[in-house]
């Protein structure tokens, strides 16, 4: 049987659009981020998240703190008021937002229903273990997944090799009978193809593959399931060389 890798956020799970409705929910709470197009606050909200992210997965930064700086860091850049007490409000009416509209992919639930049928299923991401495992649950995708493995506990995250052989190694598998899908080139693609693994890019904006790097099979939606499944399991997948 093949092993199929899955990325979580923006692959299985909806984060773009669950963000997207929490940073409009604090648009509407303080004038000086709701006179930012929401585009615009997207995509500053983004580079911030990025950068603290990295922090709280090192251990450099608490959680709740990392919540907060990053809505202070936003306000500061908006011209409002990013008093501690401004940020903690923010942080908080985007994480009730977020919790509330949490959501699959479109399509998700029937792809993995498709594809537990035909292979092992391990979610490989860069987060919290608890955070993870609770949107599998909250969205109905926990009971498909035979492994999860967050950057948190393996103490390594994407795109070092070393967090894809612990998946490897939870699912019995072997490098050339798996298959790792995600929607981060740098992060899922690249760390696959270091790890010996075939890779495929869940793209579904089409974004062009980045400069200088060699293409690999492309997945822009997971429905219909069944060819969602036939695109990742090909035969071409089965004997191309992973790199």
């Amino acid at each position: 049987m093949r092993t199929v890798l899955l990325d979580l956020d923006d692959t299985l799970f909806d984060h773009r659009g669950c963000s997207r409705d929490a940073l409009e929910a604090v648009r509407q709470g303080d004038a000086s981020l709701g006179a930012l197009p929401l585009e615009e606050l997207e995509r500053q909200h983004a580079a911030v998240l990025e950068d603290l992210h990295r922090e709280v997965m090192l251990g450099r930064m608490p959680l709740d703190l990392a919540r907060r700086e990053r809505f202070r860091r936003l306000l500061a850049g908006s011209g409002g008021a990013a008093s501690d007490a401004a940020a903690a409000a923010a942080a908080e009416a985007y994480r009730v937002r977020y919790r509330e509209v949490r959501r699959a992919v479109r399509g998700a639930v029937h792809f993995l229903e498709a594809l537990r049928v035909r292979a092992r299923i391990g979610v490989v991401s860069n987060n919290l273990y608890d955070e993870q495992q609770d949107k599998l649950r909250v969205c109905g995708l926990d009971t498909f997944i035979d492994a999860l493995v967050v950057s948190e506990r393996a103490g390594v995250s994407k795109p070092d090799p070393g967090i894809f052989r612990m998946a490897l190694e939870a699912l019995d598998a072997t490098p050339d009978r798996t298959v790792m899908v995600g929607d981060s080139w740098t992060a899922d693609i690249a760390g696959a193809r270091a790890a010996g693994l075939h890779a495929v890019w869940f793209n579904p904006l089409r974004l062009p593959v980045p400069a200088g790097e060699v293409p690999v099979a492309e997945l822009h939606t997971l429905k219909p399931a069944g060819a969602a499944v036939r695109r990742i399991l090909s035969p071409q997948l089965e004997t191309a060389s992973p790199g």
